[in-house]
């Protein structure tokens, strides 16, 4: 039999939660909201399927460029290129980085 290679696959460990995030999640994800020019880590909720990125954006940090409907658009630069990404909200966060420098 031939190997898989669907959109999910080899994501056993990448899409695994830790033990103590299961569960009902907080409601501040339903109340976030993102500006042009924010500074955003993907990180995938593999909870939610709707607006997942790709596996292979998992940890990367682009600028979000506009709204698409309930999605957002984020820039991400790949080597000199830059890649434009739809995500869901409940995918994204602001960058640690950024938080942390403006303090």
């Amino acid at each position: 039999m031939r190997k898989s290679k669907g959109y999910r696959s080899r994501t056993r460990s990448l899409f695994r939660k830790d033990v103590r995030k299961k569960g009902i999640r907080p409601l501040d994800y339903l109340l976030r909201e993102f500006k042009e020019g924010d500074v955003v880590d993907i990180i995938i909720d593999s909870a939610i399927h709707r607006g997942m990125p790709h596996r292979r954006y998992q940890g990367k940090t682009g600028v979000i460029e506009r709204k698409q409907g309930r999605s957002y658009v984020i820039a991400i630069k790949t080597g000199r290129i830059f890649k434009h990404i739809i995500a869901n909200k409940e995918h994204l966060r602001l960058s640690r980085s950024v938080i942390s420098a403006s303090k």
